[in-house]
C-alpha cells in the first residue's frame, strides 16, 4: 500500500521538479524544430514549464534513427531474456523516482496525487514488468506439414511503431504502449497528448538509463498536425497504436490508406453502461462501484460507467446510497491527497462539459462537482461521450429493456452487471455488445486481460495481455522441404 504524503510534502517536490522541455530523439533531448508551448496546470492557470515541440522534420529525423536502431538488431535481435533484464531495469528506475512522476503528471494532468500515486504509478509498473516477464514464455508454433516438411510459425517484431497516447491516463498509457511493443523488440516513437508531455519524456530518460538502445523509444511532443498527422502518414512507420476519440481515431484509418497501408490499432471512445438489475444484492456495495466508475479521474475515462440503468424495483434506495457515497468523494486542489476530483484538463475540455450541466449548476474555476441528472434514452446525456463527472440515470422495467438500453449505443467498449442470479449474469453478459464485462465489480480487468471495444470503441487489436503482443509483431511461415533431392531425381 502506497504511503501519502501531505499537501505540502508534494508541493515540495513540485517546486524542485526538474521539467524536462524537448522532445526525446536518439538517445537525448533535442531542441525541436517547432514552437514552444507552455504547459499549463489546470488547477492554477500557472505554466509549469515551456516544451520546445517537435515539428514534421522532428518527425522524419526520429523515424530515421527508429528505423536505423531497428535494422541493426541492436533491440530487435538481442536475446528476449536481454530485453526483460532491460525493461525490469526501467521498472526499478520508475519505482525510484516514482514521487516525482506522480507529481509530474498530477501537475500537468490535473488528476489527484491520491490516484498518481496509488493507481497510476503503480499499475504502470505493474504493466511494463509484465509484458517483461512474459517475453521469454510465448513461444512460436509448428504446423503438420507431414514427414517430408516442417512448417513453422514464428513471431517477429513489426518495425517502427507511432504510440499515440491521450490526456486523461498519461502514464498508464503509455505502458500499454511500450510494455508490449518493446518487449517485442519493436522501435516505438511516442506522440504524448499536449496537454501531458512531461511524463511520457522522463520515462523515455529513464529508459535509455535502464539500457534501452539509442533510437528504440523516443518521445515527440507536440500537436495533431505536426506531429501526429506526420506519423500517421509516415511511409517509414510500419503500425500506429491510438488511444483517443473515435473521431481522431478515424483520421489514422484514412492516414494509413493514403500513404504505406500501415497497421492501425485503435482504442477509442466509449458510452459504457452499469445495469443494476432488482435482484442486485447489498446496494451500498452496489453504489461504491457506481460512484467509482462514473467519477473516476472526474469521469476523463474511456471506459467509465456514464450511464446508469436501473431496475425501478431498486432505484430508489441505489441513489440514496449514491447520495450518501458521494459525500466522501471531494474535489479540489490535485495535490491534496484527500480529494478525490481534480481539475478537468484544459479549458477546452472544461467548456465542453459545463455545456452538458444542467439545473443551473455552474462549473467552479477548472473543476466540476459530481452530478447526477435523469434522462431519457434519447438525451444527448444518454448519447454522447461526455468525458467528465456526470451519471446519467434511465430507469428500466425488466432485463431484456437494460441490455437493449446498454446496447443503444454507437460504441462497445466496456459494461458492468450487478445481479444476484448467475445465470443471469452469464446470459447478460453474452448479449451485451462491449470488450469488457464486469459482474458485480467496475474495472478494466488487469494487465493479463485484453482491453479494447466493439463498434466505434475499437479497431484493429487489444490492448493487455498477450493479446496485445499480437499488433506489434508480424506473423511468419517458415517452409523447410525436407525430401532428398537425390531421392526425387530418381523419381
Amino acid at each position: 500500500m502506497t504511503h501519502l504524503l501531505t499537501r505540502d510534502e508534494y508541493a515540495a517536490i513540485a517546486d524542485a521538479l526538474d521539467c524536462p522541455s524537448a522532445p526525446y530523439i536518439d538517445g537525448k533531448f533535442r531542441p525541436g524544430d517547432g514552437v514552444d508551448l507552455p504547459t499549463s496546470n489546470p488547477a492554477t492557470g500557472e505554466t509549469i514549464t515551456t516544451i520546445r515541440v517537435a515539428s514534421p522534420s522532428d518527425v522524419d529525423l526520429a523515424v530515421q534513427k527508429a528505423r536505423k536502431a531497428f535494422d541493426q538488431g541492436v533491440w530487435a535481435r538481442t536475446h528476449p531474456s536481454s530485453r526483460k533484464d532491460v525493461l525490469i531495469r526501467l521498472c526499478k528506475l520508475m519505482t525510484r523516482n516514482r514521487r516525482d512522476l506522480a507529481v509530474m503528471e498530477s501537475l500537468e494532468s490535473g488528476k489527484p496525487i491520491r490516484d498518481c500515486e496509488t493507481i497510476d504509478l503503480p499499475e504502470a509498473i505493474h504493466t511494463i514488468k509484465w509484458h517483461a516477464e512474459v517475453i521469454d514464455k510465448l513461444y512460436d508454433q509448428t504446423g503438420p506439414a507431414g514427414d517430408d516438411a516442417i512448417s513453422m510459425i514464428v513471431r517477429e517484431p513489426i518495425g517502427v511503431v507511432a504510440a499515440i497516447l491521450p490526456w486523461n491516463f498519461p502514464l498508464l498509457m503509455l505502458a500499454w504502449k511500450i510494455g508490449p511493443a518493446l518487449a517485442a523488440g519493436c522501435s516505438v516513437i511516442v506522440k504524448p497528448a499536449e496537454q501531458t508531455s512531461m511524463t511520457a519524456l522522463r520515462v523515455a530518460e529513464l529508459a535509455h538509463e535502464a539500457g534501452v538502445p539509442r533510437g528504440v523509444l523516443q518521445v515527440l511532443p507536440g500537436d495533431g498536425p505536426t506531429v501526429g498527422e506526420p506519423l500517421g502518414r509516415h511511409m517509414g512507420v510500419d503500425m500506429v497504436s491510438f488511444t483517443g476519440s473515435t473521431e481522431t481515431g478515424r483520421r489514422f484509418l484514412t492516414y494509413s490508406a493514403e500513404s504505406n497501408l500501415k497497421k492501425v490499432v485503435l482504442e477509442c471512445g466509449g458510452k459504457n453502461p452499469a445495469i443494476v438489475l432488482e435482484d442486485a444484492e447489498n446496494l451500498d456495495h452496489v453504489a461504491e462501484h457506481i460512484v467509482n466508475a462514473a467519477f473516476w479521474n472526474a469521469g476523463q475515462n474511456c471506459s467509465a460507467a456514464s450511464r446508469l440503468i436501473v431496475h425501478k424495483a431498486v432505484k430508489a434506495p441505489l441513489m440514496d446510497h449514491i447520495t450518501a457515497r458521494l459525500r466522501d468523494w471531494k474535489t479540489g486542489d490535485p495535490l491534496d491527497p484527500a480529494n478525490h476530483i481534480g481539475a478537468l484538463v484544459d479549458e477546452e475540455h472544461l467548456k465542453k462539459v459545463s455545456g452538458y450541466l444542467r439545473d443551473g449548476d455552474k462549473p467552479d474555476g477548472s473543476f466540476v462537482t459530481p452530478k447526477v441528472y435523469e434522462v431519457s434514452k434519447d438525451d444527448a446525456l444518454a448519447k454522447d461521450e461526455v468525458f467528465g463527472p456526470i451519471l446519467s440515470v434511465h430507469e428500466v422495467a425488466s432485463t431484456d429493456e437494460a441490455v437493449a438500453l446498454a446496447n443503444d449505443t454507437a460504441y462497445g467498449l466496456s459494461a458492468s452487471i450487478f445481479t444476484a442470479n448467475v445465470r443471469t449474469a452469464h446470459r447478460v453478459a453474452k448479449d451485451i455488445r462491449a470488450g469488457t464485462v464486469t459482474v458485480n465489480a467496475y474495472g478494466e480487468g488487469d494487465a493479463a486481460t485484453p482491453f479494447g471495444g466493439y463498434k466505434q470503441s475499437g479497431f484493429g487489436g487489444r490492448d493487455n495481455g498477450v493479446h496485445a503482443h499480437d499488433q506489434y509483431t508480424e506473423l511468419k511461415t517458415i517452409w523447410i522441404d525436407l525430401t532428398d533431392p537425390a531421392d526425387t531425381e530418381r523419381l
